[in-house]
């Protein structure tokens, strides 16, 4: 019973980390076009990239970076674990290789772009050592 319990409170915490990241980029550019919202692209090393474990410490999992991205964006997260142990099925590490391969050539994580519907490049960035205050209107100023 105590086990039970356990998993549930582990559980109902992980639900306060949940965002809308999608599945898989062609669902995240479908949502993007019929909701008319530009795409936030995340290139990510989630295991082994200490600046991408920061930016998804303190701006990702942010309330006011999940708010912003449900209003304004559709996200999605191109991820290259190392571990085993957190290795992506091979439709998703193939998925995420052909986007590197097309958006992040130089290989550097972190990588932010943000992109408008049709998946146009607007701005780039990366990690930035800013609140997620600052960190939202960085992103929001190559919208413009």
């Amino acid at each position: 019973m105590k086990k039970q319990i356990l998993f549930l409170f582990l559980f109902i915490g992980t639900l306060g980390y949940s965002q809308n990241w999608k599945a898989n980029f062609e669902e995240a550019k479908a949502q993007a076009i019929s909701d008319d919202k530009n795409i936030l692209l995340v290139f990510s090393g989630s295991d082994w990239c200490a600046p991408c474990i920061k930016l998804e410490n303190t701006i990702w999992k942010s309330e006011e970076f999940k708010k912003e991205a449900d209003e304004k964006w559709v996200i999605y997260k191109a991820d290259f674990p190392k571990k085993k142990a957190n290795l992506l099925s091979v439709e998703l590490t193939a998925s995420n290789k052909k986007l590197a391969e097309q958006y992040n050539k130089s290989g550097n994580f972190p990588l932010v772009l943000v992109m408008d519907k049709t998946g146009n490049v607007l701005g780039i960035t990366g990690f930035k050592n800013l609140s997620p205050a600052d960190y939202i209107k960085l992103l929001h100023s190559f919208e413009k």
